[in-house]
Formats: C-alpha cells, structure tokens, sequence
C-alpha cells in the first residue's frame, strides 16, 4: 500500500462541510460501538447493516457516502476485535479486572475528537485532466477542493486508489489517496551488517562505537510551548482569542511531531540503504514509559517510529531487519559472554576478561550476534539429520548405484 498526501485548498463553506462529514463519520463509529455493547453476538457485518437503520434514522447520516459510513463502522470494529485479541493473548489472563469487567485489556471507547473521515471507491471523482483537483459528490456538499502537492497522481490509474481520507489538523485540511501498489527499489548490496542499540544519551549506537546524537526536539521546544499554555490558560472561555491561542499551540505541537517524523524516516533510510542487515532491539516502549522518571525523554526519542520506518524501508529495498530480544544485552559480554551486572548509571562495560567498552557499544555488540544467530540457519536444517550432516550421500550417481550392488551380494 502506498499513500500519497495532499494540501486541500477549498472555499470556507467547503471547510465547514468537511467538518460536517467528520463529525457525521465520529457519529457514526460511536453508535456501532453502542449497539455492539448494547447486543450480543454482533460481527462485523451487523455493524454494516446498522449504517442503513442510522441513515434511515438522521438524516445528517444520510448525507454522507453509504460506504463513508461503512468505513466508520470498520473503524469501530477494529477497535472491537484488537479488543478480543487482548482477551486471549496470556497477558490478559494475569491482568486483573475491574468492577466493569474491563481491566486493561484495551476495552474500546467512544471517540471524542474525531479529525478524519474516510471513503472507499464512491462519493468522490478525481479531475481526469490535470487530477490536481478531486470533488466530492455524496449530500454533504463538499464539491470541488483542489489539491496541492508535490506527488504526481497521473503516474497511477484511477483503479489502484482505494481510499480517500480527508484529515484535519492544526494547520488546515489534508486528503490522503491510498494506492494498491506494491513499492520495490532495486539497490546493490552494501556488503554492510550493523547492529543499533537505542538510547537517551544517544539516538542509537552501532557495533563500531558510531552514534548519532539524540536531537530531543520537544526539550527544545519546550520553552516556547509553556510560553503559549501560559497565554491560552490567561483567555476568556469561548472567546475568539482563545480559539486563536489554541491554534498556535496546536501548530507548535504539530511542528515538534513532523521534525520528530522526518528526523526518523530520514535515518532509517540511511541505514537500511548502507546496510544489508540490521539488527535492533525488540523494545517494549508500553513498559519502557511505566517509568515517570524517563517517560518523557523516551516519548521524545520515538524509538518505535524508528522502527516502523526501519521495518518499511526494508521490505522496500529487500533489506534484511531483525529484533531480537533485549534481555540482557548490556550485561552481557560481548567478548567472553560472561554477565557483568551494572546498574543504569554505568556508561561503561569492564568485564574480567580484559574487554572495556562502552556500554552501549557492547550492547550493540550482542544485538547483532543474536540478529545473525537467528537467522544464520534459516532453510538450511534439512529433515533428515544424517543427510544434513553429510554422511552416506554421495553426488556421483555411479557410487550409489555400486553401494545397492554390494548390498545385494
């Protein structure tokens, strides 16, 4: 899947609509999660029928896309299955319950600030001469909005776009085209393995004792966001000023998350492009931020974002990404194997074997040895041991067919 974004340019009533749709399509997920925990036995095409009764019901429901609608009520039972896939995983059965039944398990919950809505193949028409333009044709009377945007959508049939997502945030409106394309890059091999051992003190640290610096954008940023809580916290309940300072802490929020972004996706096509196999830690990040005291700094690095973009641009370029477990890693020697107990203040790993490092070079160390221990031998463990081991096979036919005449005499 491939998803493309665009500036929408549109007439301020055309914006008023757009809002219209997205409080229609929150409408619409709320009252499937309703009705699923007001009936038992409900699937999913329960909730699809149910966005007809709701369009015969409301009548702003019915304006908007009927597969608008059915794209509302995927979006509730996703929450509703992710819900039942909690339930049955072993955690789930450790995890106590509260007095609603719920514990934490992920119980779905009503959607209150909704800033997107979502349409499938009707209810909208691309302009087929410069398709620069999109116009939207269910009741809600969004029209014609056009699209700014670097991406080139002629490169594309119409066919392969399956969604179409108009989004709101801080700094206008946004439509997203996603594409049923399958995305290859043709790179020659690096001849280049790295093993990545994340931090606080540094982004990441490889085997070689390279790092790259944490850039810590929301500490950065931090001053000036404190300046404008402090001037929205000072403004008159549903004044228009208010409205205003909200805005511009919204936009200070939105910028820190895009540099955040960019900073991520811009490293990890790096890597994967210098490299033919990288190896990271398997991290945990919902235990990681347990933590009060590093909660924060851990939210800012955004390790998992990495991650993500590591894992994307390697099935891009046809890299090799690998997790591996991080028990242990910064205990362990990377030399000797022994485990050297240090607490977190301990930058450096001293082990009795004479192997001094940094602590997390050394952790770097064993991340890539497991990396290449796990799948060294992947395909290669044939079904019968003793062929694997190379004892009674022969390539030349002749020598087989003199062992079964011995046998015979």
């Amino acid at each position: 899947m491939l998803v493309l974004e665009f500036k929408v340019r549109a007439k301020k009533h055309q914006y008023t609509a757009i809002d219209e749709a997205i409080r229609t399509a929150q409408f619409v997920q709320n009252k499937c999660l309703r009705f699923w925990m007001d009936n038992e036995k409900v699937n999913k095409y329960d909730l699809n029928k149910y966005c007809r009764v709701l369009a015969h019901d409301f009548n702003f429901a019915n304006k908007l896309n009927s597969q608008a609608r059915q794209s509302s009520a995927e979006r509730a039972w996703s929450a509703i299955s992710r819900f039942y896939d909690n339930c049955k995983s072993p955690r789930a059965e450790r995890t106590p319950l509260d007095k609603g039944g719920r514990g934490d398990r992920g119980f779905p919950k009503f959607k209150k600030n909704c800033r997107s809505v979502e349409y499938k193949t009707t209810g909208w028409k691309l302009d087929l001469t410069t398709r620069k333009c999109i116009i939207f044709t269910d009741k809600n009377n969004i029209g014609r909005v056009k699209l700014v945007g670097s991406y080139d959508l002629n490169f594309y049939p119409i066919e392969s776009i399956k969604r179409v997502r108009l989004i709101r945030r801080a700094d206008g409106y946004y439509c997203q085209f996603i594409l049923s394309v399958e995305v290859k890059v043709d790179t020659s091999p690096a001849n280049s393995v790295i093993g990545l051992d994340v931090g606080l003190e540094s982004f990441y640290t490889d085997q070689n004792g390279n790092k790259i610096n944490n850039p810590r954008f929301l500490r950065k940023g931090e001053k000036k966001l404190k300046r404008l809580q402090r001037k929205l916290s000072r403004k008159k309940l549903g004044s228009s000023n208010r409205r205003k300072a909200k805005q511009r802490l919204a936009k200070t929020h939105l910028k820190i998350s895009r540099q955040r972004k960019d900073f991520a996706v811009k490293l990890a096509r790096c890597v994967v492009h210098s490299n033919d196999v990288i190896a990271y830690e398997d991290l945990r990040i919902q235990n990681l931020v347990k933590n009060h005291c590093l909660a924060k700094s851990i939210n800012d690095a955004a390790w998992y974002q990495f991650r993500e973009w590591l894992e994307y641009f390697g099935q891009k370029m046809g890299k090799i990404t690998i997790a591996v477990p991080p028990q242990y890693t910064s205990q362990i020697c990377s030399d000797c194997g022994k485990k050297v107990k240090k607490s977190l203040s301990t930058r450096t790993h001293v082990c009795a074997c004479g192997c001094r490092l940094d602590r997390d070079e050394n952790a770097a160390r064993n991340i890539l040895k497991i990396g290449l221990g796990t799948v060294g031998h992947t395909g290669t463990w044939l079904q019968d041991s003793l062929n694997a081991c190379g004892e009674d096979t022969a390539t030349f036919s002749g020598f087989a067919v003199s062992i079964s005449r011995t046998e015979k005499s």
